[in-house]
């Protein structure tokens, strides 16, 4: 993805796959929308007005997510940006959120700004002129009014992962005060809503509107995957939270020393534990890791005189972990920067090491119990 600019101290993006969208919504909008409300115009003006569509929209779906992000902030919940993709735009929420409170106020932002630019957009083509230079200006600003008025009712549709889903898990968590029941309550009205999509998407397809049936099947199944992402999610965090990293790291980790060979580490370490990454040590004292690929880098040649000390990863932020730190939380930074594996460490002493694999183990025995217990 690409970072476009910073707003509110929020960094947007824009995704590969809105690319996608961006030639569509250009394409339709010039060659069919608007020569259909507007005849009788140069095809560069359509062109030229399909871009300018193009750029409200965007502009709208921005506007829609940094309300979501400004009312996260305010209640505590942290946002690492908005990123604009094939769907639409999203706030990229790091944490669940704190409270019923504080996701209904921040789920209803979003259409709340969007009827807001609609209802801009339409006094912009109300104060539109009637001479030839302004009528494409009011036909984009009619335009854009109207895809913000769909985008706010669309959203609230009481299916999560849509705001209005949102809104309706907030309602059922305040009642009850249970965010798994209240997750799977909401994300199953998001699979059922995934479902019709899913089912009007393949009959325009048959009555001859592919394009739009592809569209609709398409984000029907993106809803529906993201429904079930969702409950998969807060099960994980329930099941997590609270418990400290020390309850699933592996103690006394295999280390190596940074002044060892490479070919001493392959052989010994390498084919003997089946680890891809090995922490390196020198004492009691953590230096960073040295990771299989890093090694697969250099020339079997050098292996010989070449030592871990030259190839290793040094410690960051993102590769270590407290012992006491919340598996939850570990989990989360593994999943943000692709680690498999965090070195667990109190003042850079090496304690253990804690593996995806340990915590996944761990969620598929207390999920089976569950089940069982539930039958």
């Amino acid at each position: 993805r690409l970072t476009l600019f910073e707003l509110f101290g929020f960094k947007v993006h824009v995704d590969a796959s809105w690319l996608l969208l961006a030639v569509l919504i250009v394409w339709s909008l010039a060659e069919g929308y608007f020569p259909q409300v507007l005849p009788g115009l140069a095809g560069a003006t359509y062109f030229w007005m399909g871009i300018a569509g193009l750029i409200g929209l965007g502009f709208s779906i921005v506007v829609h997510e940094l309300a979501h992000s400004l009312v996260a902030r305010r209640f505590d919940m942290p946002i690492r940006g908005i990123t604009l993709f094939v769907f639409g735009g999203v706030a990229e929420m790091t944490e669940e959120p704190t409270s019923a409170k504080g996701e209904l106020l921040m789920a209803i932002a979003g259409p709340a700004m969007s009827l807001a630019v609609a209802v801009g957009f339409a006094l912009l083509a109300g104060l539109g002129g009637d001479s030839e230079w302004a009528a494409p200006a009011v036909a984009v600003a009619d335009y854009l009014a109207f895809i913000n008025g769909i985008l706010a009712l669309f959203n609230l549709v009481p299916a999560f992962p849509l705001d209005g889903g949102r809104v309706l898990r907030a309602v059922l968590w305040g009642w009850k005060g249970d965010i798994v029941w209240a997750t799977r309550i909401a994300a199953t009205a998001g699979g059922l809503f995934g479902f019709m999509l899913i089912a009007y998407g393949l009959l325009l397809a048959i009555q001859g509107n592919i394009i739009g049936g592809i569209w609709l099947f398409v984000l029907g199944l993106f809803l529906r995957a993201a429904a079930v992402g969702a409950v998969g999610q807060i099960v994980t965090r329930s099941v997590l939270s609270g418990q400290p990293v020390h309850r699933f790291m592996r103690r006394d980790p295999v280390a190596v020393a940074p002044d060892l060979s490479l070919d001493r580490l392959v052989d010994d370490y390498f084919y003997r534990h089946y680890y891809k990454n090995v922490p390196v040590a020198e004492g009691d004292r953590l230096l960073g890791s040295v990771r299989l690929e890093a090694i697969a880098a250099v020339e079997r040649e050098r292996w010989p005189w070449t030592t871990v000390g030259t190839v290793m990863d040094p410690l960051t932020p993102a590769t270590v972990t407290d012992p006491d730190a919340d598996a939850a939380a570990a989990l989360e930074q593994m999943r943000r920067t692709g680690q498999s594996r965090l070195l667990v460490a109190r003042d850079d002493r090496l304690i253990g090491v804690l593996s995806l694999k340990d915590l996944l183990d761990f969620l598929s025995v207390r999920l089976d119990l569950d089940a069982a217990a539930r039958r």
